[in-house]
């Protein structure tokens, strides 16, 4: 769900903001093994966010299929009252004005419910495609953090005594 995947980008961030920092750079070490768990969590994750974007398109198809058929039915229901209306000689004039009045409310209506149906599916899918756009954002600021340290840990650096920090120093 999209709860677990933002639980775990804010897992991955606090991880990164725990780190250590290394002195004049913006680099930060961090456990690779926790950071990796979180990406092992994100991978399993992310089928249940496809399930949810698949549920949420045929939500989409199923509110516009019913907005179809409510519009059929209206302009069916409209033209059944225009014919009734027209079949009264003495008011034929002001049935055919009627008829054309409720077509167009009918045609105004099935838009309107047409364009909403729109609306709620370009909403939902932008907050998905948002969210999915975050969690593509993490991860890969996460390779390329584990990239840095690896080139780092590969770069020769000052002597270091058993503890790991420069020798001859305050660290």
């Amino acid at each position: 769900m999209a709860i677990d995947i933002l639980r775990l980008v804010d897992k991955l961030e606090a991880l990164i903001e725990k780190g250590r920092r290394i002195p004049f750079s913006s680099a930060v070490i961090v456990s690779e093994t926790l950071f990796l768990d979180i990406i092992d969590q994100m991978r399993i994750s992310l089928p249940e966010e496809i399930k949810q974007a698949r549920r949420l398109q045929q939500e989409r198809e199923k509110v516009i299929a019913e907005a179809q058929e409510e519009a059929a039915r209206i302009i069916s229901k409209a033209r059944e009252d225009a014919a009734r209306l027209v079949a009264e000689h003495e008011l034929r004039r002001q049935a055919q004005e009627g008829a054309e009045r409720i077509l167009a409310e009918a045609e105004r209506q099935a838009r309107a419910i047409h364009q909403g149906a729109d609306d709620y599916a370009i909403e939902v899918l932008t907050r998905l495609s948002e969210e999915l756009a975050a969690i593509q954002r993490t991860v890969a600021n996460g390779i390329a953090a584990l990239e840095q340290r690896r080139r780092s840990a590969d770069e020769p650096g000052p002597a270091r005594g058993q503890s790991g920090r420069p020798q001859g120093g305050t660290a």
